[in-house]
């Protein structure tokens, strides 16, 4: 199974494009949208193409029902017109005998860890920046970047992970890091 995992779009409908464009190039099975998905908050500039009626739109026309998680700038009110499930604090999906703890990253962080056993994985978005960093006993810290905001002078990008393998991707489909889980 492929899993495509995009987080921070921010209301971007030309990054909401490119996800469900790159999930068909992909071939991916299922995708998992990691938060912060219509409103662009405060701290941040308007994205590109900032219409969330259109995010929304696309999102609840996407072939594939996204997974999703809470992001700050998620609120009660985006359920109301996504029609699928957004307000999750997390997800714990299993990845041959470790365990993905899948959230957005305001909450659980690796200033805060969520109850990890050895040699689990955190999966967060967040920050903007992508991520893959060893840390405590043997557990492993991920985060596919943005997909409309970058921060840190990196690329738009997102994150894929097909069995045991994870591959971080700019949002034109180059793969410039990858590692095994």
């Amino acid at each position: 199974m492929k899993i495509l995992f995009a987080s921070d779009l921010h209301g971007s409908a030309s990054a909401a494009e490119k996800v469900l464009e790159w999930l068909e190039k992909e071939g991916a099975d299922r995708f998992f949208l990691l938060g912060d998905l219509l409103y662009h908050g405060p701290r941040n500039d308007l994205p590109d193409r900032y219409e969330p009626r259109e995010v929304i739109r696309l999102l609840n026309e996407s072939p594939i029902v996204p997974l999703c998680v809470r992001g700050n700038c998620d609120a009660e009110v985006d359920q109301m017109v996504l029609n699928f499930p957004v307000l999750a604090d997390y997800a714990v999906l299993p990845v041959g005998q470790r365990l993905v703890y899948v959230t957005h990253g305001h909450v659980f962080n690796l200033n805060h860890l969520p109850p990890l056993a050895p040699g689990d994985i955190l999966l967060h978005g967040h920050t903007h920046v992508p991520a893959w960093t060893n840390f405590g006993q043997g557990s492993l810290y991920l985060n596919p970047g943005s997909v409309s905001l970058p921060k840190e002078n990196t690329a738009h990008s997102y994150m894929t992970l097909e069995g045991s393998t994870a591959c971080w991707k700019t949002m034109e489909g180059a793969c410039y890091h990858q590692l095994q889980l």
